[in-house]
């Protein structure tokens, strides 16, 4: 019977497939079996899962879950009249609630209803604790232990249940358990002893785990934890607890040490919120001030610090820091965050005891008082008390972080601006704080404006003339502070009294700042310039002005004499009257000696400097040797003594004339005044033999030498004597002399022009004359600089050098690699000016011009090198002894590479969008530095010995080389082949990705060899794409074609492995010689007629070897 064949078929196909699908699909997970449904389950069940909902609903869902536990525990439940009545018990209610927290654990994390829920049994438990707490209370009020409760109960229970989950090998479970076991710590007061134990030592585990958000959990809870870790509780749970290595270092300092040491911010961050505050972690929350994530700074400044309290409670040192890293950090919101900590709520905490008093009196006098969040009135004081809490004195000065918090205060509150006020009465007895105060609020009046966004009442140019006084009056008022000053200075050397030098401190600080306002005057009116010129004239005179005081009066005696030529004479004339007065300072029972200095020619001092760097006219005579060993010790004292005044008031006048000199721009031989200075100040310092005084001789001699290139010349061989014969101190203002000499004067490094050259076209400086005498000792002199155990001079000759190059006065390819190896070398990593100059440097030089970044080509692979060759002596060092680090502190080679090759990208040098695809490209050197590149890279590889590491670094550097089209000349283009042809026969590539690297670069290189020949023969157009694609090489292997942003078409090499190339790179390696020969003969034996006519495409007659492998390939 057919049918019935038919019908068993089709039962025995479909039996079949439900074998098959039975057999496809994971097995059904067993639900063990948890007893009937009830209406109890249904209940808490229905308000679990309204709480996942919103939470808006949970304030109602807790009261309706309240009321369930209430008739399970404390009478008989009857849910609704006329059913039948069902009696539960607290187990019950536990049960099905521990139910509902199972069903939770499964819920991954970026899910916001797990998280609801949580919070909702959070919630939960802490009211159901308070109620059940008032109950027991009522029963019995005498109770001191806490009772056992409902609620207690069930929360012991659920940290329970919880407790073998926290190690749970499932990242969802383990996170959600932590985040359960955390979130009830924070919301119940008290726990059962051995859970609280239990839960501590689980979350301590759990802070090492490898999951972030599983960290930042178990630190959440702990952070409760830690306030109540008894430390000898800790000691018996070390003892019981072998598996846990540590417990005794304490709950605390584990977690002070991942609050410095996780890697997750966000965990650092809660932890940072979440830690008791105390003195002992004070300092580590603090710290955070200095942490690499912005968000976690924010937060410091933002949240933790106005909920810390009175910042006068912190020390000085702590202030000053945390205005400093604030104010000063790189993150805008930082910035925000702390301007805004200072000006609301320090300024309010130091306004608060006015304001309680002020509050005290109104309720008195049955006056309401104010709101407790209402900010308190400006008040001068409080501002004062700001200031002196920062220590104004120190913080103040030029540099100082107080002027920045100023300046953010007076951005931040426009009442304080509307409110301040300078009348008589402020100037009577000017203190550190009100001369400050007077000082910040002049400069941000007069540099910003309703653009900066002051929205006070008035205008701050009006403020300024009605607040501040004129400048007449207020000369009058700077030449008392100027007499406190100097009377202060005399007393403090007459004795050595704390408060009388602590007296000196604060009248040199006034006038500093009252000196500063001067700066920004407007001497129009001739009676307040003369006033101002006479006291400057005055006061630059008096030897015991402080030096700083003396540069503000030299800067603001510069303005009062004009602007002019003229007035720059005047200027320069009553500075050297000044100075020979402090000369005439000296007492008259000192020795005068006659220098023949000015019978000296001003233009060298060179040939005063012997060869050990002593002056030569210096030294004393035998007699003076002899008298000075007959004198007595009281007179020898004496003579020591008048040595000293002496050394100081030399010092005095070079300080003024180093002054003078910052404030001229005049030739040199044009001002008799400064050649007269030059002769008689200048030049016997240079000779002294005394280091302060020769210091500061060599910077006026390097003034004076910007100021005449006659004189920087004769004297460039002196600064290099005095920097190879020099000391550190020495060296390192000789390295910044030379460095500003050549940048004022580069003609000294240039070659002169010679007859024959085009009279319209100027000498250029980026090529120095080879026949340039200075040239050599100048790039020793770097050379040696970079090469320095001081930093401060390693420092000084890489920032010089730096300059040198950028201005293309120094191409010297040696310097270029020794900044690049001093970057990296490990030596240098507590160097941090060095890496912070070097960091902005190398990256503008190379991108500003293509023969830049063609010089720093030149030396990637030896810089390679010798880094390699660096790396290979650490680990032998760390070999035999095995306290050394094995990396030594370097920078991987792989970063290494990365960098160099980001420095010389073709696409980030500036013009290259411009340069590339036209006709001028290979000219202008548009796309050349990675061709350049890949030609060293590949020599380096095919003719010299090359360790593993390196050669792995250079193939993979290979492989990202960024290759445009027409972006070098035929010539270069067939030397990178052949080189590749050459290492692919050599078998320098010793793994497979290696050689496909090769074979990528060779496909490309081929292809534009072909379009290089094509346009030589005079193809293009459409024609010439064909020519393109019916040549195309039979080469397996992707070719990364990028097209940049403005149309040009490059070339990207990139790393394959096996799977992409199984038969090309075969083919490659065997015949790679014979396609280059091959494509060689075709291109040489085929001519090319009119681009448009017939028969002008390039034909490959007979059966080539190519053809041969395009037919195999097919």
């Amino acid at each position: 019977m057919p049918g019935r064949v038919a019908r068993g078929a089709r039962s025995a196909a479909a039996s079949s497939r439900t074998t098959a699908s039975a057999r496809n699909t994971s097995p059904t997970t067993q639900v063990p079996d948890e007893g009937a449904d009830t209406s109890l389950r249904r209940e808490v069940c229905r308000i679990f899962g309204d709480s996942q909902k919103s939470t808006a609903g949970h304030r109602k869902a807790v009261i309706a879950l309240r009321k369930v536990q209430e008739a399970c525990c404390y009478e008989p439940v009857n849910y609704k009249k006329g059913r039948q009545q069902e009696d539960f018990e607290a187990d019950d209610f536990n049960t099905e609630v521990k139910r509902c927290i199972l069903r939770v654990l499964a819920v991954r994390k970026a899910e916001p209803a797990g998280d609801r829920v949580v919070r909702f049994l959070g919630t939960f438990l802490n009211s159901a604790s308070a109620k059940d707490n008032e109950i027991a209370n009522a029963a019995d009020p005498d109770a001191t232990s806490a009772p056992e409760t409902p609620t207690s109960t069930l929360t012991g229970e659920i940290l329970h249940m919880l407790h073998p989950l926290l190690s749970s090998k499932d990242k969802t479970i383990r996170f959600r358990a932590t985040q359960i076991t955390s979130h009830i710590i924070h919301s119940v007061d008290t726990l059962d002893e051995n859970i609280f134990h239990q839960v501590r030592l689980a979350l301590m585990k759990r802070i090492h785990d490898k999951e972030a958000p599983v960290r930042l959990q178990a630190v959440y809870g702990l952070g409760r934890v830690a306030a109540e870790v008894n430390p000898d509780e800790e000691k018996d749970d070390s003892d019981s607890d072998d598996d846990d290595d540590g417990v005794g270092q304490g709950v605390l300092e584990k977690l002070l040490n991942i609050l410095q040491n996780d890697p997750a911010a966000e965990v650092r961050r809660n932890l940072l919120l979440n830690l008791p505050i105390n003195k002992e972690v004070l300092p580590y929350l603090l710290e955070r001030a200095r942490d690499a994530d912005g968000s976690t700074r924010r937060a410091l400044y933002a949240r933790l610090l106005p909920a810390l309290g009175d910042f006068r409670y912190l020390s000085l040192t702590h202030r000053e820091k945390l205005l400093r890293w604030g104010l000063r950090d790189r993150d805008e919101n930082v910035r925000k965050a702390t301007a805004r900590l200072f000006r609301e709520r320090w300024i309010e905490d130091c306004a608060a005891l006015p304001a309680e008093q002020a509050a005290e009196e109104e309720q008195s006098e049955g006056k309401e008082k104010k709101p407790a969040n209402q900010a308190a009135a400006p008040s001068l004081d409080a501002l004062l008390e700001l200031l002196e809490r920062i220590d104004v004195v120190n913080a103040g000065t030029e540099g100082g972080i107080a002027l920045i918090a100023m300046r953010a205060f007076w951005e931040g509150r426009p009442d304080y601006v509307d409110y301040v006020s300078f009348p008589d009465t402020f100037w009577e007895d000017l203190s550190p704080e009100l001369a400050f105060v007077a000082r910040t609020f002049n400069e941000y009046c007069r540099t910003s404006g309703k653009e900066e966004g002051y929205d006070g009442p008035r205008m701050l140019d009006a403020m300024i003339e009605e607040k501040l006084p004129e400048v007449t009056k207020f000369g009058f008022l700077l030449e008392r502070e100027t007499n406190k000053l100097l009377e202060a200075v005399q007393a403090s050397a007459e004795d050595e009294d704390e408060e009388i030098e602590e007296e000196r401190v604060q009248r040199e600080f006034v006038v500093e700042q009252m000196l500063h306002m001067a700066l920004t005057f407007d001497y129009s009116d001739e009676v307040g310039r003369r006033k101002m010129f006479q006291l400057m004239r005055t006061a630059l005179a008096h030897p015991a002005l402080p030096e700083e005081c003396t540069r503000l009066v030299v800067e603001i005696l510069r303005l009062t004499c004009g602007e002019d030529a003229k007035g720059e004479r005047e200027f320069s004339r009553i500075v050297i009257e000044a100075i020979a007065e402090v000369h005439d300072a000296i007492t008259d029972d000192e020795d005068q000696t006659e220098n023949s200095t000015t019978e000296d020619s001003f233009h060298s001092a060179t040939e005063h400097i012997d060869d050990s760097g002593s002056s030569s006219g210096m030294k004393p005579s035998k007699k003076n040797a002899k008298e000075e060993k007959e004198l007595t010790p009281e007179q020898a004292e004496r003579a020591e003594e008048k040595a000293m005044r002496e050394i100081m008031i030399n010092m005095k006048a070079l300080h003024i004339a180093l002054c003078m000199l910052q404030n001229v721009a005049c030739g040199l031989e044009e001002n008799e005044h400064l050649v007269t200075m030059l002769n008689s100040l200048v030049v016997p310092a240079v000779r002294s033999q005394e280091a302060p005084v020769r210091e500061r001789g060599f910077v006026c001699l390097g003034l004076c030498c910007l100021l005449s290139k006659n004189l920087a010349e004769e004297n460039l061989n002196l600064f290099l004597l005095g920097f190879v014969k020099g000391h550190a101190g020495l060296q390192t203002i000789a390295l910044q002399i030379i460095a500003d000499i050549l940048i004022t004067h580069p003609s000294l490094l240039t070659s002169p022009p010679t007859e024959s050259s085009d009279p319209n076209t100027t000498s250029t400086t980026d090529q120095p004359s080879p026949e340039n005498l200075l040239l050599k000792p100048i790039l020793k002199a770097f050379s040696r600089s970079l090469k320095s155990d001081d930093p401060a001079v390693q420092s000084t000759g890489a920032t010089a050098l730096a300059k040198s190059m950028l201005s293309r006065l120094i191409t010297d390819p040696d310097l270029l690699k020794q900044l690049v190896i001093a970057y990296f070398d490990p030596d240098t990593t507590a160097n941090a000016h060095l890496r912070q100059s070097l960091t902005y440097f190398l990256p503008v030089y190379c991108h500003s011009r293509a023969e830049n970044a063609s010089r720093m080509v030149s030396i990637v692979c030896p810089t390679i090198a010798k880094l390699a060759a660096m790396r290979d002596a650490y680990q032998d060092e760390a070999e035999a002894d095995s306290d050394i680090d094995p990396e030594g502190g370097m920078v991987k080679l792989s970063v290494v590479g990365t960098m160099l090759l980001d420095w010389t990208d073709p696409r980030k040098i500036v013009g290259f969008a411009e340069a590339v695809g036209t006709s001028h490209a290979v000219v202008q050197g548009a796309g050349e530095t990675h061709y350049i590149l890949a030609e060293s890279i590949l020599d380096r590889l095919v003719t010299s010995q090359v360790g593993k590491e390196e050669r792995k670094v250079l193939f993979s550097m290979l492989g990202k080389l960024h290759l445009p089209e027409g972006g070098c000349e035929g010539d270069r283009l067939g030397t990178v082949l052949e080189l590749v042809t050459e290492a692919s026969e050599t078998g320098v590539a010793t793994d497979a990705t290696s050689r496909n690297t090769l074979a990528k670069l060779k496909t490309a290189l081929l292809r534009q060899m072909h379009d290089v020949m094509t346009r030589e023969r005079g193809g293009g157009g459409a024609e010439e794409t064909t020519v393109m694609e019916s040549t195309e090489l039979p080469v397996r292997g992707s070719v990364a074609v990028e097209h940049s942003e403005q149309g040009t078409t490059g070339m990207d090499v990139h790393h394959a492995g096996d799977a992409e190339d199984p038969v090309g790179k075969t083919e490659i390696e065997d015949e790679g010689e014979e396609e280059v020969t091959e494509l060689r003969k075709t291109m040489r034996d085929t001519t090319i007629g009119a681009p448009d006519a017939e028969g002008t495409r390039v034909q490959f007659g007979g059966e080539t070897s190519m053809m041969d492998d395009e037919d195999e390939v097919l």
